[in-house]
């Protein structure tokens, strides 16, 4: 290829600039929350010196830190030194309603980092970098890692109570008795739906490490007397009987055989009546640049840097839910910022002893 003959237009370079550095970004804030810097500025300002004790650092180099979170508005600097909170440092606060803290913890950590660090060999080889940076599959790690586990689990519960309202907003609960979240964890989500619908029994379904704070959460919630936590293995089966079954972000950790193998254990435990409800990001048929779609095909990335899964579009799911047994009734878009979608489907009946 000949070069090219004239310089780029300043205005790219420096927009180019701003994506490679993107790695200085993450950093910087996974530090941030490292420290607790945002906790410790939750009841007003404080000088370098202050946050430097407090966070066991080296002070000038803790200033540089700050200088660069004030860029990023996380902080604001009112006067040389002394720095405060804004409105956007406030998501990094771990007490804060609608924390963002564990998710930057989780995606910006040594594990995540060092399979993003392999994305090359995934690209060349269709194989999970995950895999090849630590031996094992991401589930596999963190079930022999009970730390990582733990903050796995807060950062998928502090997601779920965040996005409560928001599915809510999308798709109306009112008209069901029995609801199943497959997949549910901490039980942040369906508490929140169960809570907001007095009639609504649950239960909650995940693995033993999964639901292993979901009686805590259902509890704190006050609706523990309407909804149950079962522990098992979403491969080969699920609670039998409900009016619906709810899978957030679920298919996506999984390849296409995987998923197909998740929904026919799922049309196994539902009545001809039953529906399945699929709580995901929709991949657009094309991309364009809007943020809502950079969201969606940067976690893309993720789901096969990480897992081995992958966005779909409609067509894709629509065709996977045909695989095992389902038809897409519907798509409901969940209101903005959000980039999820609730695709609901109904069972098909299937001859006695076939699959789908």
């Amino acid at each position: 290829m000949a070069p090219t003959t004239s310089n780029p237009q300043p205005g790219l370079r420096h927009r180019m600039q701003h994506l490679v550095y993107g790695f200085f970004t993450a950093q910087t804030l996974h530090v941030a929350a490292r420290l607790r810097i945002p906790d410790l500025l939750a009841d007003g300002k404080a000088d370098v010196a202050a946050l430097a004790e407090a966070t066991d650092t080296h002070a000038p180099s803790l200033r540089r830190l700050l200088r660069a979170l004030v860029f990023l508005e996380v902080l604001e600097e009112p006067e040389p030194g002394i720095f405060v909170l804004t409105e956007q440092g406030e998501l990094l606060r771990s007490d804060a309603i609608g924390s963002m803290r564990e998710l930057v913890l989780l995606l910006s950590g040594p594990e995540s980092w060092a399979a993003w660090g392999q994305l090359e060999h995934s690209v060349r080889t269709g194989e999970v970098a995950w895999e090849h940076a630590h031996g094992q599959s991401c589930f596999a790690y963190l079930a022999a890692n009970p730390r990582r586990q733990a903050a796995f689990n807060a950062a998928m519960a502090e997601g779920s109570r965040a996005f409560v309202p928001t599915l809510l907003s999308a798709y109306d609960f009112s008209d069901l008795e029995t609801v199943v979240d497959v997949g549910g964890g901490s039980g942040d989500l369906l508490a929140g739906v169960l809570a907001a619908h007095p009639r609504l029994r649950g239960t909650v379904f995940d693995t033993p490490d999964g639901v292993a704070d979901a009686a805590r959460t259902l509890a704190a919630q006050g609706v523990a007397d309407r909804c149950e936590v079962r522990a098992g293995d979403f491969f080969r089966s699920v609670p039998s009987g409900a009016d619906a079954y709810l899978l957030k972000s679920v298919l996506h950790d999984w390849d296409d055989d995987q998923c197909v193998a998740v929904l026919h254990t799922v049309h196994r435990a539902t009545r001809p009546d039953s529906r399945i409800l699929l709580v995901e990001s929709v991949m657009p048929p094309t991309v364009s640049t809007s943020p809502s779609v950079a969201q969606v095909v940067m976690n893309d990335l993720n789901m096969m840097v990480c897992h081995g899964g992958r966005e779909r579009t409609v067509a894709e799911f629509r065709e996977l839910l045909r695989a095992a047994g389902f038809q897409l009734e519907s798509v409901a878009p969940c209101p903005a910022p959000s980039v999820m979608c609730v695709l609901e489907a109904t069972p098909v009946p299937v001859p006695n002893g076939t699959q789908p």
